[in-house]
């Protein structure tokens, strides 16, 4: 199995298919398994790097806190170990935060942003729903199937979960299938996002961004893309009507559109600006 050393911890990737390297960075608990709906889709055109985080699937799980920068370091010393100068970088949720201190920390490795989901931390961004951050905190006594079944409305939108039995039967079974996360390397990876705070140092990120939000999700309110939008100097905003939080999920295809869509288009006009 392909590993990265980093620093401290072992990183666990996978890399398929040939062209312009396209980075995913995934959420609380997430890793490879996560871009199921979306590495069969853009292995045919992008060289797909997926990665477990610190803290998850089969990547080393050092005590914590952790903090944003060093899930955004580690990006980097993997971009570093496979030799790749500059990416497209796709981040959904936590890993939608990895990518903005990724931006900071090394701004000329990345051609464009997409960011789901996702919040800049600060004062200004819409915090979670006490309710919810129990109901996704409450995990005492259950089974990792448990577990899942149980978190299916915080990520999930109703009327998928009503009307899309077999979009809810593909996502419990990825997640099923991944190994295990420790409730210590949870509250780890959780405790990065308690103390992620980028929101004044936005402005220096000077590459192409699109920030898509779902205006069902309950765990990152769809408020926080315009919030997170006006610290960017040129964001381009979509929410979509109905979606929850598990945007590569619930609406892989149309997630899948929209993100060609935005890198080709900028792949484009970076092709026309130096021709010129």
């Amino acid at each position: 199995m392909p590993y990265c050393q980093c620093g401290e911890v072992k990183l666990y990737y996978e890399v398929q298919g040939e062209g312009a390297p396209l980075l995913f960075l995934a959420g609380l608990g997430g890793g490879t398994w996560s871009w199921y709906g979306q590495v069969p889709h853009f292995r045919e055109r992008y060289r797909t790097i997926t990665f477990d985080n610190r803290g998850a699937g089969r990547s080393s799980m050092p005590h914590g806190p952790y903090q944003m920068k060093q899930f955004a370091e580690d990006a980097r010393c993997l971009l570093d170990h496979l030799g790749v100068e500059r990416a497209f970088v796709l981040g959904l949720s936590m890993g939608g935060m990895i990518a903005q201190e990724l931006a900071l920390l090394a701004q000329h490795r990345i051609m464009a942003l997409f960011l789901g989901c996702t919040h800049g931390g600060g004062p200004s961004h819409i915090p979670t729903a006490p309710s919810v951050l129990e109901m996704l905190l409450n995990n005492a006594g259950l089974d990792q199937k448990e577990v899942i079944e149980k978190n299916l409305p915080i990520f999930l939108s109703e009327a998928c979960r009503r009307e899309k039995p077999e979009v809810v039967a593909a996502y419990c079974a990825a997640q099923l299938a991944a190994p295990e996360q420790p409730e210590y390397a949870f509250h780890a990876q959780l405790a990065a996002i308690s103390t992620f705070d980028v929101s004044e140092r936005l402005r220096k990120i000077k590459i192409p961004t699109m920030i898509v939000a779902g205006s069902e999700d309950i765990l990152i309110p769809p408020e926080n893309a315009y919030v997170l939008a006006k610290r960017f100097p040129h964001a381009e905003v979509v929410v979509i009507p109905g979606a929850g939080h598990a945007l590569h999920a619930e609406c892989a295809d149309m997630l899948n559109a929209m993100a060609d869509n935005f890198f080709c288009q900028v792949a484009f006009t970076a092709g026309k600006s130096s021709a010129a």
